[in-house]
């Protein structure tokens, strides 16, 4: 078991460590009112040292069920998160033939217990402001059930939360009201742009693999019963591999008191660690369009096999997103925002999983400037990989990155959620103490490598949603072009 930590004042351990090394880049204070006599250079003070910390780790000990427990003390205000992980339950693990088992055994597990019915857990949680949720991702490795609630409540929560764990009794008319609701959402969907972009993109990208998986289909919906939804809970919902994280106003002592008395029943099962895959390698670049008659925009989607979380390119993979995508100064958000009004917003992200993850590039732009906007989009990754990035703007981009990393320290659960990716990544411990230092040891050289090997034109997949009048001409440009309708189904190739 590791040392306690007690952490009355995390704000100032950071400031501490930022004045002793000298800091990152400060956030521009509001500009006051222009006075007489006075010129405003509408800079900010700059301090090209490194943040130095060395972060707060959590308790953690294992109980005799395998259940792993974290435990993360913070005093500063009444109040305890709790985060149940049980890798092994997510959508990743469904049935081939019954993708959306887990979302929907996760989101029926709060309707009733043996002992609550829906409405009382809901009107419980009410009266102590307290919260309750499960959640399943359709490619995720982990169920999730997070609870939080004021100190006070917490030994009542967390017996809550153990009752819909373990004793869940999926009443039959709680999911049938369930199907009913999903049902017309999951038919509303296929009227959302974005949803289709990403739909047919991770078709393409991960084809019958599991992270191909976005939503579930309405037969698979309407298939499921409540026995299934039982059995997949008797068999995935299980301690062996299960970690609980636990946040704020609580000792170690007294959180492992309170698991043991509550989850210390719960059986282990022997059940192997979860595996998972890669998706095939694609080899060979595509373009896709989903046909959206009438849509008077289109939603672009370019992307690309990417890396695990555990790979060595993360940390120079992650600094190229930020100077080509990572927020409103990436360089799309700035040529097609900014520049050339194309778009209200352009940016991209790194999905970096256990098994091979994407790197995309998405906006949504006027049908009538579909072909400019790809064509610069194309080019902001051109230039990545044949034009050295500015020394300033790569400057900028790394501080940016460890500043927006040093402001979440202030929260117990960031800082939680660190530990938690620490453990199931198996990264070493002084991972996030180091990260400042990770991010600035990669170079121009490091950065502008990555954009030569993930941002290849070979291996890229180009992925509209528009209609094919508007759409369809500018993407012919690049290459055979395949065509599919809003429910998946191919038209033709052109």
């Amino acid at each position: 078991m590791r040392a306690s930590f007690r952490n009355p004042t995390l704000g100032a351990l950071l400031l501490g460590a930022c004045g002793a090394a000298g800091v990152l880049a400060q956030a521009p204070a509001a500009q006051p009112p222009p006075m007489a006599g006075v010129t405003f250079k509408n800079k900010a003070p700059v301090s090209d040292k490194l943040l130095e910390i060395k972060l707060p780790r959590p308790q953690e000990a294992d109980l005799p069920n395998g259940l792993h427990v974290m435990v993360l003390e913070d005093r500063r205000a009444p109040q305890v998160t709790l985060q149940l992980s049980m890798r092994g339950a997510g959508g990743y693990y469904d049935p081939a033939d019954h993708a959306g088992l887990a979302q929907f055994t996760a989101a029926n597990l709060r309707e009733g217990t043996t002992t609550r019915s829906s409405t009382d857990i809901a009107e419980q949680l009410d009266r102590l402001s307290a919260t309750l949720n499960v959640s399943a991702g359709m490619a995720s490795e982990d169920a999730i059930v997070a609870a939080s609630s004021l100190t006070e409540h917490v030994d009542t929560v967390l017996e809550m939360m153990t009752d819909v764990l373990m004793h869940p009794s999926f009443p039959e008319q709680e999911f049938a009201r369930y199907k009913t609701q999903t049902r017309a959402q999951l038919t509303q969907q296929r009227s959302s742009p974005n949803f289709l972009v990403a739909e047919r993109f991770s078709l393409v990208i991960a084809g019958d693999h599991p992270d191909g998986r976005v939503s579930p289909m309405p037969a698979v919906l309407d298939k499921t019963t409540r026995n299934d939804l039982a059995a997949f809970h008797r068999a995935r919902y299980v301690p062996d591999h299960a970690v609980l994280a636990i946040a704020g106003d609580i000792s170690m002592a007294d959180a492992m008191k309170k698991v043991q008395a509550r989850l210390g029943a719960w059986k282990k099962t022997g059940s192997p660690v979860p595996t998972v895959t890669d998706p095939a390698v694609v080899s060979k670049p595509g373009i896709y369009l989903v046909e959206r008659p009438n849509s008077v925009q289109t939603s672009l989607l370019v992307g690309v096999q990417a890396i695990k979380r555990t790979d060595p390119d993360y940390f120079g993979l992650a600094v190229l997103n930020k100077v080509i995508g990572g927020g409103p100064t990436g360089r799309l958000f700035r040529n097609l925002r900014e520049a050339k009004g194309y778009t209200y917003g352009a940016g991209s992200q790194i999905d970096a999983p256990r098994f091979r993850g994407t790197w995309v590039a998405t906006t949504d732009v006027r049908t009538e400037v579909t072909e400019p906007a790809l064509t610069d989009l194309l080019d902001e990754l051109r230039q990545a990989r044949d034009v050295a990035v500015p020394a300033k703007e790569f400057a900028d981009a790394k501080r940016s990155m460890i500043a927006s990393f040093a402001l979440t320290l202030e929260s117990p659960a960031a800082l939680l959620n660190n530990a938690i990716t620490r453990y199931r990544f198996n990264l070493p411990a002084d991972y996030w103490d180091k990260y400042p230092e990770r991010i600035n040891a990669i170079t121009v050289a490091d950065m502008q490598a990555m954009a030569k090997k993930y941002l290849d034109p070979s291996r890229l997949q180009i992925v509209a949603v528009g209609n094919s009048e508007g759409v369809g001409r500018a993407l012919r440009k690049l290459g055979p072009v395949e065509v599919y309708d809003a429910e998946g189904r191919k038209i033709t190739t052109y």
